[in-house]
């Protein structure tokens, strides 16, 4: 008897960002604020650190949250990151993670990084100006925030502009340093 086709996994893309309690990625002067406690603090959210490293394939980031080091950056997911700039220049590797810089838009990045990606997941890992472009071009699955118990009083809004639009609970996850709110889009458009 044969055996039934089964369609590939498919990815998805999905947005990750730390926010304060008044909704801001960053302070007034660009500062963590304890934003990234969640990740960096001994012991913190260790299960869902390790359930992102293994499902994301590939990373979308936007030139300023790339930042000015010529050769990249260390981290710990040794996969593509796509850099959104409008400045072409060849890509770098540092550390297992190769760094590529797409001057084709949003659209042209989800590509690339599907493609690298394969089968696992894409995250659009920032800043707040790319998070809100992805929101309206409507090419996000979910959004996963982790929402941390801070008041910066001012800094990088996430949703300033934001489309109405209502969103899909998929879970909340509680650590010790903020909780982590998934929701599904049913904007998705597909490329």
């Amino acid at each position: 008897m044969p055996t039934p086709h089964r369609n590939p996994p498919v990815s998805r893309v999905f947005l990750d960002l730390a926010v304060s309690l008044d909704g801001f990625i960053a302070g007034p002067n660009g500062e963590d604020g304890g934003l990234h406690d969640w990740y960096f603090a001994p012991g913190a959210a260790e299960d869902l650190k390790a359930e992102l490293l293994g499902s994301i394939g590939a990373i979308i980031l936007g030139a300023r949250a790339f930042g000015t080091a010529p050769d990249g950056f260390d981290t710990p997911y040794h996969v593509p990151h796509f850099i959104l700039t409008h400045h072409a220049r060849p890509s770098v590797t540092r550390g297992g993670a190769a760094f590529h810089f797409v001057t084709g838009g949003i659209e042209s990045a989800v590509d690339q990084a599907r493609a690298a990606a394969g089968d696992r997941d894409v995250c659009v890992a920032g800043g707040a100006d790319v998070a809100r472009q992805f929101l309206h071009a409507g090419l996000l699955d979910e959004i996963q925030l982790h929402l941390v118990p801070v008041l910066l009083g001012g800094g990088l809004p996430l949703f300033r502009d934001a489309d109405p639009g209502r969103l899909t609970h998929v879970r909340t996850v509680q650590s010790a340093h903020a909780t982590h709110l998934t929701y599904r889009l049913s904007t998705r458009k597909e490329t």
